[in-house]
């Protein structure tokens, strides 16, 4: 068993908007981030929320964001598009394996 860093390892809220940006690839953006926690996990979750998690990931150098093509339902302009960094992905890992152990042998 490999130790991890508490450092390497995500809030719950992290975790699920990496995971949905993962998920969403080239369709990764507040909105669609937002949506698709909302309907995985039935939380009403709030753009702010998204928009002030992906900033602090970004900061972390987690993920990494940049204008989309403009959108002509959007009156022309860009989306804000999502991309997890390889430090993101390793990090998504590494909670995922910590909540994996932790929850090991426990009867839900």
């Amino acid at each position: 068993m490999t130790k991890t860093s508490a450092a390497a390892t995500l809030a719950e809220f992290e975790l699920m908007v990496l995971v949905a940006a993962m998920r969403l690839d080239d369709d990764a953006h507040a909105v669609s981030i937002a949506a698709d926690i909302s309907e995985r996990t039935g939380r009403i979750v709030r753009r702010a929320n998204v928009y002030t998690t992906l900033q602090r990931l970004e900061d972390k150098g987690l993920l990494t964001t940049a204008l989309g093509d403009p959108r002509p339902e959007r009156g022309g302009k860009p989306r804000r598009v999502v991309t997890p960094t390889p430090d993101g992905v390793a990090a998504v890992r590494a909670t995922m394996t910590a909540i994996h152990a932790m929850t090991h042998g426990v009867k839900i």
